[in-house]
């Protein structure tokens, strides 16, 4: 792939977790999570976009949600279990986003918070019709999703690079 190659990234923050005295690492999904997780999995289906590459934390409840959002997929992208997403700024997240191979057409990410939505506002230059005005009301909920849009290499992502396409919550 060029340099040129038009990408994707889908950005999901997991499902509704429980709370619990435990490591926040290690909290599960809720029962509310577990109902929406499959159903993030099926608007991650409807967009179409087969995922080359899926990075998820490594903490309990963003392995369990695309544990359940998979199964809806007509193709499982490779999933690479990434420590550095947990708790991850904006600029530890912008730097993982730079070490992606530029093989890598579309990437999915799953994730916590702030770090989902500020990155998706960091990187969305523009916006297809309402989605940023949207996404920045809601706050960017648990199982939210953004796609966003962007040409070049993964090496020179960088803010305000990209078009969000679309932005989603379950419970919008």
């Amino acid at each position: 792939m060029s340099a040129e190659t038009p990408r994707r990234i889908a950005l999901l923050r997991h499902a509704k977790a429980e709370w619990s005295d435990n490591s926040d690492h290690e909290r599960p999904l809720a029962e509310r999570g577990r109902k929406d997780a499959p159903g993030v999995g099926l608007k991650l289906a409807e967009t179409g976009i087969a995922f080359d590459l899926a990075l998820c934390s490594t903490a309990v409840r963003t392995r369990e949600t695309w544990k359940l959002a998979v199964q809806a997929l007509p193709h499982r992208p490779k999933t690479h279990y990434e420590d550095r997403l947990y708790e991850a700024s904006l600029g530890e997240l912008i730097a993982l986003l730079n070490e992606t191979s530029d093989d890598v057409a579309d990437l999915l990410v799953i994730g916590h918070n702030p770090g989902m939505h500020t990155l998706a506002d960091a990187l969305a230059g523009d916006a297809e019709g309402d989605a940023l005005s949207r996404m920045n009301r809601s706050g960017f909920p648990t199982s939210a999703l953004a796609i966003i849009s962007f040409t070049g290499s993964w090496k020179s992502l960088e803010h305000g690079a990209g078009r969000l396409l679309d932005f989603w919550t379950p419970h919008a």
